[in-house]
């Protein structure tokens, strides 16, 4: 991870967390490196997948606001959870990678964090698909799991801006947020040039409108 970049960017409103995520994925190209971005929530909330069903997903949870990401998956639940996102230029390995793969190297990645912490984890051989389109019930190939139970979870888009990631990990032990950010973004530089403008931007015209939230 020498050649990265990392954005600590702290607590932040959901709309504009799910916004500054694509803008990271918009300004890819721009910044020529992978971005590892770690983040929180001002408030408990959920996210979920860009094609499920707004129906489904408010009988499912009870959190507010839902916001609708700009990549696939499950529902997600923002209530204590460590969020993070990565984004990769057009042409790097990852993006040009099958998303089987990339799925796999980001929790790899997660678990060698985990390993650093002295936390065993392993990534799953097989798929136990949830019926609720919740994320974390039950778990995909390649997912992290600690003692069987799915810790860890992620989802991908790639377009000409290259390739965003946007994961989730529910701390199942007495775990130390502090140690995992460090653990997994010892080796990467810190990113200075943050294209906030165009997040909030996009939080207000975006991911806070009921038009983009709702619309399937």
């Amino acid at each position: 991870m020498k050649d990265w970049l990392r954005l600590n960017s702290g607590p932040g409103e959901p709309a504009y967390n799910m916004a500054l995520d694509e803008a990271l994925l918009e300004n890819a190209a721009t910044l020529g490196r992978p971005v590892l971005r770690l983040y929180s929530w001002t408030q408990p909330c959920a996210t979920f997948g860009y094609s499920q069903k707004i129906a489904q997903i408010e009988a499912a949870t009870n959190l507010r606001p839902l916001i609708r990401r700009c990549t696939g998956g499950g529902l997600v639940p923002h209530d204590g959870d460590w969020t993070y996102s990565l984004t990769f230029p057009p042409g790097h390995e990852w993006t040009s990678s099958s998303a089987t793969q990339s799925y796999r190297h980001t929790h790899a990645l997660l678990q060698k964090a985990f390993a650093a912490m002295g936390v065993k984890t392993e990534l799953a051989d097989c798929c136990q698909r949830p019926k609720s389109g919740e994320c974390f019930e039950g778990f995909e190939l390649h997912d992290l799991l600690y003692h069987g139970k799915k810790i860890a979870g992620a989802a991908q888009r790639r377009n000409r801006f290259g390739l965003l990631i946007q994961g989730s990990v529910q701390p199942a032990g007495d775990w130390a947020w502090i140690d995992w950010r460090h653990c997994l973004g010892q080796d990467s530089s810190q990113l200075e040039d943050i294209p906030g403008a165009r997040a909030h931007e996009l939080a207000e015209a975006k991911y806070s409108m009921d038009e983009h939230n709702r619309k399937r």
